[in-house]
């Protein structure tokens, strides 16, 4: 009788469980997200890289953006993620419709495409080696600091994910 009173209870505490992994939605309608505005500038980012295959490694990002004389934004990164040497990469970004994105990226094989909506941004790219980027930003509150989630996969398989806090 007890062992059958405690496997009854068994579903019902692991519901409990489950209703409290929930993450509060990132996404608002407010503040808009103009990326352009908000890469302009000198930004710092910290953030965590969990990859599927070693370590997980924590990733420093100092940016520059300028405006460029046809309204896009140049946007010069220098990226120190774990042990590796510093890298740099460059973005080309321009507004092609309100709330509408396209460009380049020297690490991107092809060009990459964006689109906001309220607080949120959306990039998509593929790297080299046939690696496809999925990176959602969150402006926050204020506009000065926007949460980054980024997911790399290939061939449909989820191969790392970016955690990172920009500002």
């Amino acid at each position: 009788m007890k062992r059958l009173f405690l496997a009854a209870l068994m579903p019902l505490a692991l519901t409990a469980c489950l209703g409290q992994v929930r993450e509060p939605s990132l996404a608002a309608p407010a503040p808009p997200f103009d990326a352009l505005a908000f890469f302009e500038g000198h930004s710092e980012g910290v953030g965590t890289l969990d990859k599927i295959v070693g370590k997980t490694e924590q990733t420093r990002v100092s940016s520059d953006g300028t405006r460029l004389d046809d309204g896009s934004l140049r946007l010069v990164q220098h990226i120190e993620e774990g042990d590796k040497p510093e890298r740099k990469r460059t973005w080309v970004v321009r507004e092609t419709a309100p709330g509408r994105y396209a460009g380049t990226l020297t690490d991107a094989e092809g060009p990459v495409t964006g689109s906001s909506e309220g607080n949120r941004l959306h990039l998509a790219y593929s790297m080299k080696g046939g690696f496809c980027v999925d990176q959602w930003l969150y402006l926050q509150p204020g506009g000065k600091v926007a949460l980054n989630r980024m997911k790399v996969s290939k061939l449909g398989i989820t191969v790392a994910k970016l955690d990172e806090t920009i500002r």
